[in-house]
C-alpha cells in the first residue's frame, strides 16, 4: 500500500516536474519582465503622482456654487398672471410675475393730475410775480409824478403867495390912497355946499332988488350964474365923494383879494405839502420790495409743492412699475413659490432665479492647504458629472475667514476645553475652458460634486 501509494505519487509528480523543469526559464523571463514593467509603470505613475502633488493642492470637499437670486416683490399687492414654472429658462428683462396693478393705476393718475393742477398754479403764481412787478413799476412811475406834480404845485402857490402878500402892500397904499381922496372929496363938500348957500342966498336978494329995482336986471344973470355955478360945484363935491368911495371900496376889494389870495395860496401850500406826502407815502408803498418778495416766495412755494408732488407721483409710478416682476438674469426658475390670487408682502420670497452662465466652484480647503495658495493660480477641476472630462479654471478669491466664524453660533475656545480641529476656508474658482469641447456643451448646475486641484508652484 505504502510502496505503490509512494510510487504513485512519484509517478505523477515527475512528469509535473519535468515539465516545470522545461518551462520555468521562460515563465521566470516573463514574469521578470512583467515584474518590471509593473515596477516601471509603478515608478513612472509614482513620479508622476509625487511631482503632481508636491505642486498641486487637492480637495475634493468641493462643489459648483452660483450666486442665486431671490426674486421678492417690493409692494404687497395680489398675484395676477404668473408667467415662468419651476425649471423655466428665463432671459434677462423677461416678464416673470404680473401683480394685480388697478389701485397702483388709479393713484398713479391721481398723483398725475395733483401734479398738473400745482403746476398751473405755480405758472399762475409766477405769472403774478411778473404782474406785481409791472404793477410795482407803474405804480412807481406814477407816484414819482404824483411827487413831481406836488412839488411843482407848492413851487407855483409859493410864489403865488409871495406875488400876493407883495401885492397886499400895493392894494393897501392904495385903500390909503382911496382914503385920502374920500377925505379930500368929503372936505370939499362943506365948502361947496356954503358957496352953494351963499349963492342961493345973493340970488335971492338980488331977485328982491331987481323987483324992486334997486338992482339992475344983469345982476340978477350974473347971481344966477354963481348960483349954478356954486351948485354944480356942490353936486360935483358930492359926486366926487361917492367916487372917491367908491375907489375906496374898489380898494379895499383888491386888498380884500390880494389877502385872500394869499391865504389861498398857503392854504394851497398845505394841500401840496400834504399831497406830496401822500405821493412819497404811496412810492415809498409802492416801491416796498417785500411786494414782489411775496409774490416771488409763494411762487417757490408753488413750486416746491410740484416738486413734492412729481415725488409723490414718481412713487406712484415706481408703485406701478413694481406690479411686473422681471428676471433681472440669463437663467433657470429655481423654485416657485408663489401662485396666482395669493397676496405677497413687500419683501416676500417669489421664487429662485439660478444664473445660466456665472457658475463657479466653491473649494473648501484645509487650513494646512492654502499657505501657498494665490488669485489667479490655475485650478484643474474634475466634475463628477462628467467623468474623464478635464476642466481648467482659477482661483479668484479666498475666504477671509473660516466657515466656523460664520456660523450662527460660532465655537468659543476661551472655556479651556480647547480641542484643536483642522478648519477649512473656501476658495472661490472659476471655470475658464473644458478639454476638448466648449464650456456651453457641458450644463453645470449649482450643487454638482467637483475635485479641485490648486496649482500652487
Amino acid at each position: 500500500m505504502e510502496g505503490t501509494a509512494g510510487t504513485g505519487v512519484r509517478g505523477t509528480s515527475e512528469p509535473v516536474a519535468e515539465v516545470s523543469s522545461g518551462r520555468s526559464p521562460i515563465v521566470r523571463l516573463a514574469l521578470v519582465v512583467l515584474a518590471a514593467l509593473a515596477i516601471l509603470v509603478l515608478i513612472v505613475f509614482a513620479v508622476r503622482y509625487i511631482g503632481y502633488a508636491t505642486v498641486h493642492e487637492t480637495t475634493d470637499d468641493a462643489a459648483i456654487d452660483a450666486d442665486e437670486i431671490q426674486i421678492t416683490s417690493k409692494i404687497s399687492e395680489r398675484v395676477d398672471r404668473i408667467l415662468v414654472d419651476t425649471n423655466a429658462r428665463v432671459r434677462k428683462g423677461q416678464l416673470l410675475i404680473a401683480l394685480d396693478n388697478t389701485d397702483e393705476a388709479a393713484r398713479y393718475a391721481q398723483a398725475e393730475a395733483a401734479v398738473m393742477a400745482q403746476a398751473a398754479q405755480a405758472r399762475a403764481a409766477q405769472e403774478n410775480v411778473t404782474l406785481t412787478r409791472d404793477t410795482q413799476n407803474a405804480q412807481n412811475t406814477e407816484n414819482s409824478g404824483g411827487i413831481a406834480q406836488a412839488k411843482a404845485a407848492i413851487q407855483g402857490a409859493s410864489e403865488t403867495s409871495r406875488s400876493s402878500t407883495q401885492q397886499i402892500a400895493v392894494e393897501a397904499a392904495a385903500v390909503n390912497s382911496a382914503h385920502a381922496q374920500l377925505k379930500a372929496a368929503q372936505d370939499a363938500v362943506p365948502g361947496a355946499l356954503q358957496n352953494l348957500r351963499k349963492a342961493a342966498a345973493d340970488l335971492q336978494r338980488t331977485q328982491s332988488l331987481v323987483t324992486t329995482g334997486d338992482v339992475a336986471a344983469s345982476q340978477l344973470d350974473a347971481d344966477r350964474a354963481s348960483y349954478e355955478s356954486a351948485r354944480s360945484s356942490y353936486s360935483q363935491s358930492q359926486a366926487n365923494v361917492g367916487a372917491a368911495l367908491a375907489n375906496l371900496q374898489q380898494a379895499e376889494q383888491k386888498l380884500n383879494s390880494q389877502r385872500y389870495t394869499a391865504s389861498s395860496s398857503a392854504a394851497q401850500i398845505s394841500v401840496q405839502q400834504a399831497q406830496l406826502l401822500t405821493a412819497q407815502g404811496r412810492l415809498q408803498e409802492s416801491s416796498a420790495p417785500s411786494r414782489v418778495t411775496t409774490q416771488q416766495a409763494q411762487a417757490d412755494a408753488a413750486r416746491a409743492q410740484v416738486a413734492s408732488l412729481l415725488a409723490q407721483r414718481k412713487t406712484s409710478s415706481d408703485n406701478l412699475s413694481y406690479t411686473r416682476i422681471y428676471s433681472p438674469i440669463n437663467g433657470y426658475v429655481g423654485q416657485k413659490n408663489v401662485e396666482i390670487g395669493q397676496t405677497v408682502a413687500a419683501g416676500e420670497s417669489l421664487m429662485t432665479l439660478i444664473p445660466a452662465t456665472h457658475v463657479y466652484v466653491t473649494a473648501n480647503f484645509k487650513e494646512t492647504q492654502i499657505g501657498r495658495m494665490r488669485v489667479g493660480q490655475e485650478v484643474d477641476i474634475n466634475v463628477d458629472a462628467y467623468h474623464g472630462v478635464k476642466f481648467t479654471g482659477h482661483v479668484e478669491d479666498l475666504s477671509p475667514a473660516s466657515q466656523n466664524k460664520f456660523s450662527l453660533v460660532p465655537a468659543q475656545n476661551a472655556t479651556g476645553n480647547f480641542v484643536k480641529v483642522t478648519q477649512r476656508l473656501p476658495v472661490r474658482i472659476l471655470f475658464d475652458s473644458v478639454e476638448n469641447g466648449k464650456l456651453a456643451d457641458y450644463p453645470l448646475r449649482p450643487g454638482m460634486s467637483v475635485e479641485t486641484s490648486v496649482k500652487v508652484k
